[in-house]
This record gives structure tokens, sequence and C-alpha cells, in this order.
């Protein structure tokens, strides 16, 4: 073979010329997203109704308020709720097991609306066995009726979150730590969930997102959380910008949701980074 042909066998293969079918259908992609944000922000500047805004702010603050709250309250009772389900699919009692096991797998494979409509609407049902026992007064409040199904919902969520970060932890940290002669409730606080928690962090912020965009179901059974509010509003002026404050708001929360747990990661994992 002559050293040309073999020159040209080696050498690296030409660029295509142009630009290829997926970077063109890219760039449409974001010039159609531009314009429609172009289009959304003249909509606005166009139908701007400021006396409108004065009057259904204050609403909307307080829907707003009403969200983060739900939200807060089920979060923090799902991560309660999560440790023992999280425990029982890593345990090796079967019973156990297959129970946890057929929890989360009810609660993240059914929608969101059906476990809040059976709850607030099937439970209802049974009123007179519910007052029997004083549990009426629970039940027949949609608002707590919203934190349950939401409790319920998130707990299967984060168990699952939990048990893969635990997992994910290498066995010779189990080992080095009983080395060390700590026994595993000491392993498991003081070697373990630090770990774990580092990697478990961006799944939670992505639970925590899911669970406030997911609050807008309780505006159907009543509950005036910001969804609720913005469909009164959009009831008694029939402006569909009522709908468009109502996303700019999510999308705030959302983002300062997002920027804040990135804020923490970068915290707590500078030593990596050495």
């Amino acid at each position: 073979m002559s050293l040309a042909a073999e020159t040209s066998t080696l050498a690296p293969p030409a660029p295509a010329r142009g630009w290829p079918r997926k970077r063109v259908a890219g760039h449409v992609l974001v010039g159609l997203w531009l314009l429609a944000g172009i289009g959304l922000l003249a909509f606005l500047v166009n139908s701007w109704d400021g006396e409108l805004f004065r009057q259904y702010a204050p609403a909307y603050l307080y829907g707003l308020g009403t969200t983060m709250t739900l939200v807060a309250i089920s979060i923090a009772i799902g991560a309660l709720l999560s440790l023992p389900i999280a425990y029982g699919r890593m345990s090796k009692n079967r019973i156990l097991s297959a129970f946890a096991y057929a929890y989360v797998q009810f609660f993240r494979g059914t929608p969101l609306l059906a476990q809040t409509f059976l709850i607030y609407y099937g439970l209802g049902t049974f009123r007179p066995e519910l007052q029997a026992i004083g549990l009426w007064g629970f039940f027949r409040e949609a608002w707590y009726c919203a934190i349950l199904a939401f409790s319920l919902n998130t707990a299967a969520y984060q168990a699952e979150i939990l048990r893969g970060a635990i997992e994910s932890v290498p066995r010779g940290q189990w080992e080095g730590a009983a080395s060390l002669g700590l026994h595993d409730l000491q392993i498991l606080r003081q070697v373990i969930l630090p770990q774990a928690l580092v990697v478990a962090l961006r799944p939670y912020g992505n639970e925590i997102i899911l669970m406030i965009k997911g609050s807008a179901i309780v505006a159907i059974i009543t509950v005036p959380d910001l969804m609720g509010q913005t469909r009164l509003a959009y009831a008694r002026t029939f402006d569909f910008q009522t709908y468009i404050w109502a996303a700019l708001l999510y999308l705030s929360t959302v983002e300062l949701l997002r920027h804040g747990v990135d804020w923490i990661e970068r915290r707590i994992t500078r030593h990596l980074e050495r």
C-alpha cells in the first residue's frame, strides 16, 4: 500500500457541509419558543389592566400562600412516613417488604387526582361510620383531605428516593463503620445518611417541584389555592390573562426553588470539588 493511500485511510472523515437536520430542527424550535414568548409579552402589554391587577393581586398572593403551606405540610408528613416505608422496602421480612412494595406501587401507579377524589368524595360516602368514630369533622374538610392525599402520595416517592440513596452508598462504608465498633443505628445516622442525603438532594427538590405543580388539582375540591383563586378571577372577569398571571407565579416559584436546591448542593459538595 502506498504512503498516500495509507494516509488517506487513517485521516478522519471530512466534516459534513452545511447544518445537520437535528441542528436545524433545534434552531427552529428555539425560534418558535422565542416568537411565542414575544407574542405572550406583547399580549400582556396590550391587554394590561392595572385596576384588574390591583383588585386580584391580594387574592393571588393568598392563593400562593395556601399552595406553599399545603406543599410544605405534605412534604414534611410524607418525609416522616417515608422512613418506615423505605425501611420496609429494604427489609428482608417478606410480609413487611410486600406491604411496603404494594403501598409504593399503588401511590406511584395511580393519579394524584384519583387519590384525592377517593379520599374526599369516596370516604364522604361513609359519613355515618366516620361520625360514629369522630372523624367526620376531618374528612368533611377539603383542606384536610388534600393534605392527607398529598402526604400519602409523596411518602411513596420519598421512600423510593431515600431507599435508592441509601443503597447507592458502597457496602464498604457499612463494613468499615462496623469495624470501628459502631452499631447499626449509629452507622446509619452518622455514616450512611450524610452521604445518602447528598445523592437524594436533587431528587427531593424535583419531588417538591412536582408537588407544587400538582397542587393545582386541589382547586377542584374547593381548596382556595393559587389555581382556585385563578379560576375564581376568570369566572368573574373572563379575562385570559388571569391564567397567565398564575402560570408566571408557578414558574417563578419553581425557578426560585430550583436555584435554591442548586445553591444547597454546591454548598454541601464543596469538599468534593477540591
